[in-house]
């Protein structure tokens, strides 16, 4: 096939390192607009063409977004170099591979750190001949470890060294010590290069696209996207992305008849007393009680009676936090839930047939909070608009600091600790708390019994 691709100085720099037999491990990027995505397709079907029946990898952290953003350049690039779906190649969506006539492949891969495969078997015994990995920030430094080492197929037959390209956004996590602060301070090993490239290093990009870069009010954003500046985070470790928390605002969850009240309770200091009313996945109404009611465990239990009652919300459907003065609020309301943090995660039934089953999870909270962040994701979790903005502000804030802890380490999965958490945003995360408890009802499903007719 032809090419004629107009390459910018900075993917010319790049392209020289994609080819070269010196250079293992490239990093492209830091910055939005730079034609990040482009180039790591580009890279893939050139050496798809030019090497017959090679295998490559094209990954991001969740196949989702790997298929709605990457795999769109890699179809847009196609068409622009006339190389024709079904013609020329043919892409199965089902399995995720994209087959060449050549025989050359590329499989599209879901690079996340699920807690069911923490050492990331799904990758099993691939052989592949190179890996480009977009939005590399989004993975942890275990998943390109394990990427990297799988490059080894028909390298000696085509006289390859095994080679992974990575692009990203900059971020303050493993890339920033593996590329970025070596690259600054001049330390980089030879085996691996950094190209920082940004939107005014591309002369073919929209000048709308830059001036809407230098339009972003948040100042964190716009020096990452538009100044490529490295000192600004972006943590792989969070459980909820932005617009997954924003989109929660806007989800509509299936609708349920089942109705539940979830609950942080507190008594002194800053930490607030947090009410939940939920319609089966959707958030109805959040109620911070007022100083008055929560410093009292009688009148706390007696308002949620109440408003059990009010919303006709049984019992069993009501979940409170037992840890330190909730368990004297769980003890005054019979037939209520105590939700202990640190208590075992709940395992699958299957786990007890099959012990690669067997979740992970280092306590309940971490194994709720991952089962909400999974919801959240796939837009089953609605929340109305609060009747107070500024619980909605609270509960944007919170989301944002819940993260895994030791997110390379082959331990338990944990959270951060709150105290971490305390001194990030300078108080305790009861809102997020309070919305994580319903996740209990979603692990400890109980089965729907079945009505016959007599």
């Amino acid at each position: 096939m032809e090419i004629n691709w107009q390459q910018t100085k900075k993917q010319n720099e790049a392209w020289g390192y994609l080819i070269d037999q010196v250079t293992l491990e490239v990093l492209f990027g830091g910055g939005a607009g730079g034609g990040k995505s482009l180039l790591g397709c580009a890279w893939l079907i050139i050496m798809c063409g030019q090497y017959p029946g090679s295998r490559w990898l094209m990954g991001r952290s969740k196949l989702k977004s790997l298929k709605e953003t990457t795999l769109q350049t890699f179809f847009d690039l196609c068409k622009m170099w006339e190389i024709k779906n079904e013609e020329d190649f043919k892409y199965n969506s089902i399995e995720g591979v994209i087959t060449f006539t050549n025989g050359s492949s590329i499989l599209l891969k879901d690079l996340f750190l699920y807690p069911s495969d923490p050492n990331f078997d799904s990758l099993g015994s691939l052989e592949i001949s190179g890996a480009f990995i977009d939005e590399v920030n989004q993975i942890t430094f275990k998943a390109w470890s394990i990427v990297r080492s799988r490059i080894r197929y028909k390298l000696d037959e085509f006289g390859l060294i095994p080679k992974i390209l990575g692009t990203c956004n900059p971020s303050k996590q493993w890339v920033y010590q593996e590329f970025y602060k070596p690259w600054e301070e001049k330390k980089l090993e030879l085996e691996k290069k950094f190209i920082q490239a940004l939107a005014v290093d591309n002369p073919y990009i929209s000048k709308h696209y830059i001036n809407n870069l230098k339009s972003i009010k948040d100042k964190a954003t716009r020096e990452r996207l538009l100044l490529g500046n490295w000192n600004y985070d972006d943590d792989p470790a969070c459980l909820f992305d932005y617009d997954v928390i924003s989109d929660l605002f806007t989800n509509i969850a299936e609708p349920s008849r089942e109705r539940f009240i979830t609950g942080d309770v507190a008594r002194k200091g800053r930490d607030k007393m947090v009410i939940v009313y939920w319609e089966g996945l959707q958030v109805k109404e959040i109620t911070i009680l007022d100083y008055d009611i929560k410093k009292n465990t009688s009148l706390s239990a007696e308002w949620i009676i109440k408003y059990a009652q009010k919303k006709q919300v049984r019992r069993s459907h009501i979940i409170l936090d037992e840890d330190g003065v909730g368990g004297g609020v769980v003890d005054q309301i019979d037939g209520s839930i105590g939700f202990i943090n640190n208590s075992q995660a709940i395992q699958p039934d299957e786990a007890k047939r099959d012990k690669t089953k067997h979740v992970n999870y280092a306590n309940l909270k971490t194994q709720c909070y991952f089962k909400m962040a999974q919801l959240a994701e796939e837009g089953k979790i609605g929340i109305d608009e609060p009747h107070d903005i500024q619980i909605k502000h609270l509960l944007i804030e919170e989301l944002e600091q819940i993260k895994q802890k030791n997110i390379d380490k082959d331990s338990k999965i944990t959270l951060e600790d709150k105290d971490k958490i305390k001194e990030n945003i300078g108080r305790s995360p009861d809102i997020a708390d309070a919305l994580m408890f319903r996740m209990y009802f979603e692990i400890d499903k109980k089965p729907t019994p079945k009505i016959t007719s007599l």
